[in-house]
């Protein structure tokens, strides 16, 4: 089949689909932060599929954050363990697919989940600290 790739790497080279680096945490900290703040800058209409790009918005750093926690050395997974479960949630909101609108105080709207859990995830990580 012409145009496959193939995962026997026979040149006994490095795989050709390396991951790329996962950024720093600080820096994936500060982004996924300054994000949140942003986001608490404006406010979505009540109006369900008003905020998506919002959501979308948060959760890209968020996700950029997850992998900078993982890629910590030094730093226990069960350290991690209740910012991975707040992330969790937001991810859960998010997979939804859409904005289900609504308002942040609406308990079944998934912006909760994702707006909500944002700034949990924030506060912890401010009362969190890594060093």
């Amino acid at each position: 089949m012409s145009g496959c790739s193939s995962s026997d790497d026979s040149s006994g080279g490095k795989k050709a689909t390396a991951t790329a680096a996962a950024p720093s945490l600080e820096k994936a900290t500060k982004v996924f932060q300054d994000a949140v703040a942003e986001e608490a800058q404006g406010s979505c209409p009540e109006d369900a599929g008003t905020c998506w790009d919002e959501m979308t918005g948060i959760i890209k750093p968020v996700r950029t954050l997850r992998a900078a926690m993982h890629a910590e050395k030094g730093v226990s997974v069960e350290f991690w363990s209740p910012a991975y479960a707040i992330i969790d949630r937001m991810e859960k909101g998010y997979a939804v697919g859409e904005d289900q609108g609504g308002g942040i105080t609406n308990t079944s709207s998934n912006r909760v989940a994702v707006f909500g859990g944002a700034h949990d995830l924030s506060d912890w990580l401010d009362t969190h600290p890594v060093e």
